[in-house]
């Protein structure tokens, strides 16, 4: 009898008839919204999960499911779950680092250049029919070419956001909780290193790329945008509750920094609404690993995970190695 799993969000059917190969799956390719309830009903009986970010594995739910002995995220950030009670519980965790370093990169720069150049904006006013004649006043935005880009977090994404820059003729400086080594420095476009608040003093376009934890929980607030230049702009692509959401409406209403692109949000989807009332941000839906080859690559290495996970083999990307017992 083939182990049983869960995968809890509608994924590629090409990965359910992958992981139906070496599982009983239940799959939810019907995209039905489960509550936490629900979620610890449908794991009775399971041994195995493939995860969504959406979904919470807290310590009452690895109570409530004892035998459960993966938690295989589809997903590079791992905040929605305990990844301390999971390790007590025995439970493997993973994730699905490195294969979407370069799509989230390129989103990086699409949400940096529309936000510089006011694309949103422009085009709300255009679908509006308000364009009748252009004047030469009309749109100004920011150049991103010879410009500073700052970059917050140069872990893999943060670096190729940095080599990016090359061909915009930019400088790089970056804040990292530690220093990168020389060569890469070098290779991010010959990146300089200095303290959080001296890169937001400097930078025309700064970009958060961190992954979330308590200790960062609005490390990007009131305090830390009034240190950016009104010219500046910021672009976040790391995970809701890095900046303070409230803050940063206050900031782009006053004109206080120029302009937002935001893909993360605080508490998402139920995001802050009176980001929609502001003209100078760009606001998209958790989109930045989007692209249909980084997806199929996420769900592959997901499904690899837990097929390892499940066949006393290490799991690639395991998160708390203790709980692999060779």
């Amino acid at each position: 009898m083939k182990p049983k799993i869960l995968v809890t969000r509608a994924i590629f059917a090409q990965v359910i008839e992958y992981l139906s190969e070496h599982f009983d799956v239940e799959d939810n390719q019907s995209d039905a919204g489960y509550d936490d309830v629900e979620l610890v009903r449908r794991l009775q009986g399971k041994v195995g999960v493939f995860a969504s970010p959406s979904h919470r594995f807290a310590a009452e739910l690895f109570a409530a499911c004892p035998g459960l002995k993966a938690v295989c995220n589809m997903a590079v950030g791992y905040n929605n779950i305990d990844v301390p009670a999971a390790t007590a519980a025995g439970v493997m965790v993973t994730n699905t680092p490195d294969v979407l370093n370069e799509t989230t990169a390129d989103f990086g720069w699409t949400l940096m250049m529309a936000a510089a150049r006011r694309v949103s904006e422009s085009e709300h006013y255009l679908r509006a029919g308000l364009w009748k004649k252009s004047h030469y006043l009309d749109f100004l935005g920011v150049d991103v070419h010879g410009s500073t880009l700052g970059v917050i977090g140069m872990g893999r994404i943060g670096q190729a956001i940095a080599r990016r820059s090359m061909g915009f003729n930019m400088k790089v400086v970056y804040h990292n909780r530690t220093r990168l080594a020389p060569e890469l420095e070098t290779a991010a476009n010959h990146a300089k290193y200095l303290s959080r608040d001296e890169l937001l003093r400097i930078a025309d376009h700064v970009i958060l790329v961190l992954p979330y934890s308590p200790a960062v929980h609005h490390l990007i607030g009131a305090e830390q945008l009034a240190l950016m230049k009104p010219t500046a702009t910021l672009v976040n692509i790391a995970r809701g509750g890095i900046v303070d959401d409230a803050a940063l409406i206050n900031a782009l209403k006053a004109g206080q920094i120029a302009a937002a692109g935001i893909d993360v949000f605080e508490n998402e989807p139920a995001f802050n609404t009176d980001f929609l009332s502001l003209k100078n941000v760009v606001l998209t839906s958790h989109i930045g690993s989007a692209s249909v080859p980084t997806r199929h690559a996420m769900a592959y290495c997901a499904a690899d995970n837990l097929i390892a996970a499940l066949s006393a083999k290490r799991p690639p990307n395991l998160l708390n190695a203790e709980t692999f017992k060779s």
